[in-house]
């Protein structure tokens, strides 16, 4: 079975992830705010480190539910700051807080922060048709303005990469290489979103 060259050697866990999750449409708004917070996790890591500590994430972040996250007292930030089940960074465990702030004001705004973030690909998902990994950009114009909208919003580490990756894991875009096994069954997904 022929896979995306980055999970054709990988983990248990990221074959998992290629195979059932990686650019599957998510309309979920605790999904959408999970793999906002991991993907501002991951950067300048593997995402291979964040998967393994994703179960880490759910505890320590209230199972992603924003309305808890954005409660978050300094007492609570120092403890997740000495948790090795996830990544210990000042930064971005404050980023987290702050963006579940910002998430729960764009519920409010929007009716649903998937009504939001979906609108910059026009509510469609986007089937890219890349031959090679090498084909696949690190942003795009779409991932650009999200970025710039995001951060107005007051939202950090969500830079135009940060926001392409977002955009592959929660399946706006398909970025699965034509040859993988799974482009066809997600083109197939996307046709029914």
């Amino acid at each position: 079975m022929k896979r995306c060259d980055w999970a054709a050697n990988a983990s248990s866990l990221d074959i998992q992830y290629h195979d059932e999750q990686w650019g599957v449409p998510v309309h979920d708004d605790t999904l959408l705010f999970e793999m906002l917070v991991l993907e501002g996790a991951q950067a300048g890591l593997s995402w291979s480190t964040i998967l393994k500590k994703r179960d880490g994430y759910r505890e320590a972040f209230a199972n992603f539910d924003a309305a808890t996250v954005a409660q978050y007292s300094d007492a609570q930030i120092e403890a997740l700051l000495q948790n090795p089940d996830i990544v210990r960074n000042r930064l971005k465990v404050t980023a987290a807080v702050t963006n579940a702030r910002c998430f729960l004001d764009v519920q409010k705004e929007f009716g649903s922060f998937d009504a939001y973030i979906w609108s910059f690909v026009d509510g469609h998902p986007v089937n890219n048709a890349w031959e090679t990994m090498a084909d696949i950009p690190a942003q795009t114009p779409a991932s650009e303005a999200m970025s710039k909208a995001l951060k107005k919003r007051g939202f950090r580490f969500v830079g135009p990469t940060i926001c392409y990756a977002f955009m592959q894991a929660t399946g706006m875009v398909n970025d699965h290489v034509v040859s993988c096994f799974r482009y066809p069954e997600i083109v197939a997904l996307h046709q029914e979103n």
